[in-house]
């Protein structure tokens, strides 16, 4: 027993790996940052949205050619006949060259506010994911790291048979040597040993594969098992898991609010000032001009087709996402009251599975026994030694059912593993 109890710790003792250490290179892995960088991109649509409400001033040059003299800026009547009673020139030219400055700035659009608060509601939800993603990762760690935990005490389970049955070999070799024992029992034996093998191979790829799951999360490559142990309980919260999708579904309300908005009038200033180059037509002297204005736009939609098909679009994003939600939401609060169920059931399952295992060891210790004194048969002895180490395998897998349920569980309610696992 205390053989067993060294081999499932000093794996533990090896790894200079926690469980903190673990959950500290998550944060900071790959996997992590790709959704550092959604929270990001959600912000900069955040300041799009507003960016919206300050000036936009654009510089501008041009190059006019006219089959007709064309004025270089407009002109009021009463100046137009002060230049056609004199000789000065003209500023009308068949090539124009202009440069200047125009500006225009929204007054009252309403559409621009909601669409930043749909940004921001965008922000909360692109976060909250960023949450429940790093502790659905969590919880995959805890969970592998379980199951490592499970096929190490599965390994210590065969290693024991396999001790067990080379003990019993070496006396079966003597008794077929004096001819008191047939071949077939060392054969039936030997069978075993190899068939402890080939499960011990296959525990070494299915660890390989675990361990290439921690890493990928990770990026630490563990030698083996960490030791850890529940340090807190889950704690109920409404289905926190489905945040993201709730704060997603407010987003697209208020998009739906905004299309509605864009029917609505929306006011605008704006102004300009264009300095004009060019060689007047009638007395082919250079001449410039400049002029500027600044005013006041009111925009009233009437028809704008396109703009309605724009709402019914988002008023369905609305529905779909609202009926996602409900499905999603009764889904989760099912399988969080099947959780919670099996937990207690787990437990005592293991109760029984240890309580299981000792009577049959108890009973492998007689079988060995009746099997040296030729009251038992070969295959009923072996089925002895089989029976203790697939009662161990059943209390080594519910053990790590049990992490993963409890992790299940932390998903659904986004608790804080960190709290619960250490």
């Amino acid at each position: 027993m205390k053989r067993a109890l060294l081999s499932l710790i000093v794996p533990f003792a090896l790894n200079a790996q926690t469980m903190s250490g673990l959950f500290d290179a998550l944060k900071s892995h790959s996997q992590t940052k790709s959704d550092e960088m959604l929270v990001k991109m959600t912000q900069i649509h955040e300041d799009q949205a507003y960016s919206k409400l300050y000036p936009q001033v654009n510089l501008f040059a041009k190059y006019d050619n006219y089959s007709l003299p064309t004025g270089m800026i407009p002109l009021a009547p009463n100046h137009m006949l002060a230049l056609v009673t004199t000789k000065k020139p003209q500023p009308f030219s068949y090539n124009i060259y202009a440069a200047g400055v125009s500006a225009t700035m929204p007054i009252f659009v309403k559409s621009i506010f909601t669409t930043a608060d749909k940004a921001k509601a965008m922000q909360q939800s692109a976060k909250a994911k960023k949450r429940i993603n790093l502790i659905k990762n969590e919880a995959v760690l805890v969970g592998a790291n379980a199951n490592l935990i499970y096929l190490n005490a599965l390994g210590t389970a065969l290693e024991g048979k396999k001790r067990s049955l080379l003990e019993t070999k070496k006396t079966v070799e003597i008794k077929v040597e004096n001819g008191r024992a047939a071949a077939s029992a060392l054969y039936m034996i030997n069978d075993r040993l190899n068939q402890i093998d080939i499960a011990n191979n296959n525990i070494a790829i299915q660890k390989k594969t675990v361990i290439s799951t921690i890493e990928t999360l990770t990026g630490i490559t563990l030698d083996d098992a960490v030791m850890m142990q529940q340090t807190g309980e889950i704690t109920k919260n409404a289905l926190e898991s489905l945040k993201p999708m709730r704060e997603k579904i407010k987003a697209d309300r208020l998009d739906l609010r905004a299309q509605k908005e864009k029917l609505y009038p929306s006011l605008y200033a704006h102004g300009s000032y264009v300095k004009s180059y060019g060689e007047s037509y009638n007395s082919y002297d250079s001449v410039d001009e400049e002029y500027g204005d600044v005013g006041v736009v009111l925009n009233i939609p009437i028809f704008a087709m396109s703009q309605y098909d724009n709402i019914s679009l988002a008023q369905i994003e609305v529905n779909a996402g609202e009926t996602e939600l409900q499905k999603l939401s009764d889904e989760l609060a099912s399988k969080a009251k099947m959780l919670e169920e099996s937990l207690p059931l787990l437990e005592n399952s293991k109760k029984l599975y240890t309580k299981s295992i000792e009577e049959k060891k108890k009973l492998l210790e007689i079988a060995k026994l009746n099997y040296t004194n030729a009251r038992l048969s070969t295959e009923e002895y072996l089925r002895y030694e089989d029976d203790v180490v697939q009662e161990e395998a059943n209390l080594y897998k519910t053990q790590a059912t049990s992490w993963q349920t409890l992790m299940q569980l932390a998903v659904i309610y986004a608790n804080n593993i960190e709290e619960i696992v250490k």
